[in-house]
């Protein structure tokens, strides 16, 4: 066997999601693989290679950090720096609005990467001073690293929207971010009387998730058809149109929940009153909600920003899609939501995944002085449109090295005819799955 990790292992590994990615419908469904897991596993070196920290343990990161170790062996350090002590999943939470899931259901601790000699620490970064790759993190003292991924994830363009100050934002959540306010906004869908409204506003894209909050209107209609039967939602979308899976997300609304969804296009909130909860769009619309959530304009997380990374738009991170290396700054890789997507490439955690197992490869070739090649990625979105029913988007992505970026594969991926509750089993098996291949 190759000493090292050899480019077709490398790129079988890298094109599987971790777990298998559902191409079909339910009727004839074929699945994506490529996980080279056994017999193809890599050879390490037995020389130290280098030392890379990897910033934020969500989708992306937490895969970079263990195909790293997996990969790397001891011959790399790998340090993996979260605020957080435990990963939640954003994909499956809308559930917990739906009432069929508890966040606890989405919780998986980082104790597996520990075992797999990844040092992961509950930390959070400060700066980064590119041109010495070096840290000033806020427990730890400063250090120096041979590479740093950064996975930060996105943060909120609050200031875009009138009224939703500080204070505001404890009664107008968003809960784009799983955790306490997903619980929370769950709290106040109890709360609200039968008969009340739930007004959801949506950013214009890009977003994270771009069906993401459709999948919402269905989980909340689920939920007010069983307790809240008399209970209305609006969608008020600064998007011209739904985002992804239209035909099927309009089967649900205007089939299994019919009467209960208004949804109205090109209504971007600009302000909001917390004292009435109430939603103003650009148009000067009033609309008054029972429970306000509001989904803010995105772009990368606050880090990006102070390090120096936002090349696009003042919004985004640029990337060398070979090896997700910032075109701001050499050395420093990007990953997930952060990034400048690609043509028709999803801000989505199954996304954020292969972009972690690409940056991972590539540094494994870049510390062994070997030019990386570029690798397929794949994407499966699922959507639950009531506790089991389901239905998914798929895609494919190759790189163009004409145009230096990633383009979808024509007539590879899929999108399912109609929700059903099989498509329920391969939505829970892909997040089982690609939880254990991030943090096992």
């Amino acid at each position: 066997m190759n000493k090292h990790i050899s480019n077709v292992a490398r790129r079988r590994m890298v094109s599987a999601a971790g777990s298998a990615a559902v191409l079909g419908t339910a009727a004839g469904s074929s699945l994506l693989t490529g996980c080279a897991t056994g017999n193809q596993a890599p050879a390490v070196s037995q020389r130290k290679l280098g030392r890379v920290l990897v910033v934020g343990g969500g989708f992306g990161g937490a895969t970079a950090a263990k195909y790293l170790k997996k990969w790397g062996g001891d011959a790399i350090d790998v340090v993996l720096v979260e605020r957080e002590r435990a990963f939640v999943s954003c994909p499956l939470s809308n559930l917990v609005l739906g009432g069929s899931r508890k966040i606890e259901d989405l919780t998986v601790s980082y104790d597996g990467l520990r075992r797999a000699g990844v040092l992961t620490l509950n930390d959070e970064v400060e700066s980064i001073n590119i041109a010495k790759r070096t840290v000033e993190f806020r427990k730890l003292a400063t250090q120096g690293f041979d590479r740093i991924v950064v996975a930060p994830g996105v943060d909120f363009n609050f200031g875009a929207i009138q009224g939703l100050d500080a204070e505001a934002q404890k009664r107008i959540l968003h809960a784009w971010k799983a955790g306490p306010q997903t619980v929370e906004l769950r709290r106040q869908l109890e709360a609200m009387p039968d008969g009340g409204v739930f007004v959801l506003s949506i950013p214009k894209a890009p977003y994270r998730c771009p069906p993401g909050p459709y999948e919402r209107v269905c989980q909340v209609a689920s939920y007010f058809k069983a307790a809240k039967p008399r209970s209305k939602i609006i969608v008020l979308d600064a998007n011209p149109d739904i985002q992804s899976k239209k035909g099927l997300f309009l089967a649900a609304w205007n089939g299994q929940y019919a009467g209960m969804i208004e949804y109205r296009a090109n209504s971007q909130v600009t302000e909001v009153e917390a004292k009435t909860l109430t939603a103003i769009t650009e148009l000067g619309d009033k609309v008054r909600a029972n429970v306000l959530n509001v989904v803010p304009p995105h772009g990368a997380g606050a880090l990006a920003h102070k390090a120096g990374l936002v090349n696009a738009n003042k919004l985004w991170c640029m990337v060398d899609w070979v090896t997700m290396e910032s075109t701001a700054a050499p050395g420093i890789h990007v990953l997930g939501d952060a990034v400048l997507a690609a043509p028709a490439m999803p801000k989505s955690g199954h996304m954020a995944n292969q972009h972690g197992k690409t940056a991972a490869a590539a540094i494994v070739e870049l510390l062994n002085g070997r030019a990386p090649q570029p690798i397929t990625m794949a994407n499966t979105c699922y959507s639950f449109v009531d506790a089991s029913n389901v239905v998914h988007v798929a895609s494919v992505h190759r790189y163009d090295a004409d145009k230096k970026t990633m383009l979808p594969v024509e007539g590879a991926g899929g999108l399912s005819t109609a929700a059903n509750p099989l498509e329920g089993v391969y939505a829970n098996a892909w997040a089982r799955n690609i939880w254990d291949d991030m943090l096992s």
